[in-house]
C-alpha cells in the first residue's frame, strides 16, 4: 500500500501519494518511458481553498526534506515547486540546510538499466537507459559518486566515456573525460569530490597506472594529483580520516599487490603502507578488495571465507568480525556489494543460505569494532525481482 501524503500549499491542497489514482498509472507511464515526471506538459493546476497557507519559504524548507526518490513528485503541486525541482533548486537547499541521505544506485545482471532505492530499500525506481552505444551498455563498467551525482565510466566504440546521472533532471549526460583515461581504477567520494587512482589506460591497453585524479563536481573539472608509490589496476579505494586509501590490486607484471597507499591533502603526498592486506588472502583470479568504510573505520569482505573484517590502524592488521549473510566466496567475490550506507554497512549478493531465498538479497549492520560478531539485519525490497549477481553499485550521501 503506497502511503497518501496530503501537502497544502498556496491555493492548493493535493493528495499526490494516492493508490490507484489516475495520477499513479499516468506517472507509472512516464518513468517506464524514462521521463522524470518534470517535463513541460507535465503541468500543475492550481485551486482554490479557504484554510491558511504556509510561506513559500517554509513550505520549501519542509518539502526540501522529502526522500530524494520522492522529490518529482512536488513538480504536480504547483508551478513553484515544479520550478524549483527542474533548476535543481532544490537540491541546493538540501545542501544548505545540511539534509543528508545516503542513496544506492545499482546494476544488476541482465538489467540495461540502473535502479535507484532509497536508504531503507521502500522506494526505488528505474533509471532511464543511458544513451550510449551497444559497447558501453553491454561491457565493463566502473561507477562512483561525487556531490548529488552518479557517474559510470566505460568503454564506447570511440573510446573511454563518462556518462553523469542527474537527479534534478532525471537524465544522463556526458561527463568530462578524466586527464588520463583510465578502466579497472579505484575511486572514493567526499563531498562534492571524486578521487580516482591507479587503473589500465584506455588508449593501448598496455600499461598500468600510478596517475591520480580528483573531480570537482561544482565546477565539473578534473585535476591532476601526484603519482602513488606504485603501478596499481584492478585496486579498490576509499576516504578515511580525510584522507584518499587505494589499496591491494595488481602491478605491470600481473603480481597481487598486499599494500596500500593514502594521500594526504593537507601535505599533498602519498604515503605507502606495506603488507597492508597481509591478514585477508588476495589472488589474480578474485574481484578487488571488498571494502567500505562507516564511522571512520575501514572494514573489508573477505572474498575466500565470506568473513568480515575491521582494519585496527595502529598494529596494521585486520580483526574478524564473523560471516555475512551473502556468498562471497561462490565467485571469488564478482558479484557482491560492499558499501558503506551512512554509518552502516550494507551488503548485496545472493543468500547464504537457501532459506533465505534464491534471488538478490540486502542486508545492513550497525558496526562496532569492539564487538566480538556483527548482527546483520535483513532488508526486504518491495517487488523488485533483480538477479543476485551484481555487476555495479555506488553509494551517494547528499
Amino acid at each position: 500500500m503506497t502511503p497518501t501524503l496530503t501537502m497544502t500549499t498556496k491555493k492548493k491542497t493535493l493528495s499526490v501519494w494516492s493508490t490507484g489514482s489516475s495520477y499513479e498509472a499516468s506517472k507509472t507511464r512516464a518513468i517506464e518511458n524514462g521521463d522524470s515526471g518534470c517535463s513541460s506538459g507535465d503541468e500543475p493546476q492550481d485551486a482554490d481553498y479557504d484554510m491558511p497557507s504556509l510561506s513559500d519559504e517554509l513550505e520549501t524548507l519542509i518539502l526540501a526534506r522529502l526522500p530524494r526518490s520522492e522529490l518529482w513528485k512536488l513538480c504536480f503541486l504547483n508551478k513553484r515547486l515544479q520550478a524549483l525541482v527542474k533548476s535543481g533548486e532544490i537540491i541546493k537547499i538540501r545542501r544548505e540546510i545540511g539534509f543528508k541521505e545516503p542513496t544506492v544506485f545499482m546494476l544488476a545482471s541482465g538489467e540495461t538499466n540502473w535502479w535507484v532505492f532509497d536508504e531503507h530499500f521502500e522506494s526505488c525506481k528505474m533509471l532511464p537507459f543511458i544513451p550510449s552505444d551497444y559497447n558501453f551498455t553491454h561491457g565493463d563498467k566502473e561507477s562512483f559518486c561525487a556531490g548529488s551525482h552518479l557517474f559510470v565510466s566505460g568503454r564506447e566504440f570511440d573510446g573511454t566515456a563518462i556518462w553523469n546521472y542527474e537527479v534534478a533532471t532525471n537524465q544522463w549526460f556526458k561527463a568530462p573525460s578524466m586527464i588520463n583515461p583510465r578502466c579497472l581504477f579505484a575511486s572514493a567520494t567526499s563531498g562534492k569530490y571524486a578521487f580516482v587512482a591507479g587503473g589500465q589506460d584506455t588508449k593501448t591497453y598496455s600499461q598500468v597506472l600510478e596517475s591520480a585524479e580528483k573531480y570537482n563536481s561544482k565546477i565539473k573539472c578534473w585535476e591532476s594529483l601526484p603519482r602513488m608509490n606504485r603501478k596499481r589496476k584492478s585496486c579498490s579505494g576509499c576516504y578515511m580520516d580525510k584522507k584518499f586509501y587505494v589499496i591491494g590490486g595488481q602491478d605491470e607484471q600481473q603480481n597481487v599487490l598486499t599494500c596500500g597507499e593514502f594521500f594526504d591533502e593537507e601535505t599533498n603526498t602519498w604515503n605507502l603502507i606495506p603488507d597492508m592486506l597481509k591478514d585477508i588472502p588476495v589472488s589474480v583470479s578474485r574481484s578487488p578488495p571488498l571494502v567500505a568504510v562507516a564511522n571512520n573505520q575501514l572494514y573489508a569482505l573477505d572474498a575466500s571465507s565470506n568473513e568480515l573484517k575491521t582494519y585496527l590502524k595502529r598494529s596494521n592488521s585486520w580483526k574478524k568480525l564473523g560471516t555475512v549473510p551473502v556468498i562471497a566466496s561462490a565467485q571469488g567475490g564478482w558479484g557482491v556489494a560492499f558499501k558503506s550506507l551512512g554509518n552502516e554497512l550494507l551488503v548485496i549478493g545472493a543468500a547464504a543460505t537457501s532459506s533465505s531465498g534464491r534471488g538478490l538479497t540486502i542486508y545492513t549492520c550497525s558496526p562496532d569494532p569492539s564487538a566480538e560478531e556483527l548482527q546483520w539485519r535483513r532488508i526486504e525490497c518491495g517487488n523488485t525481482k533483480l538477479s543476485p549477481f551484481v555487476h555495479n553499485c555506488a553509494v551517494r550521501v547528499a
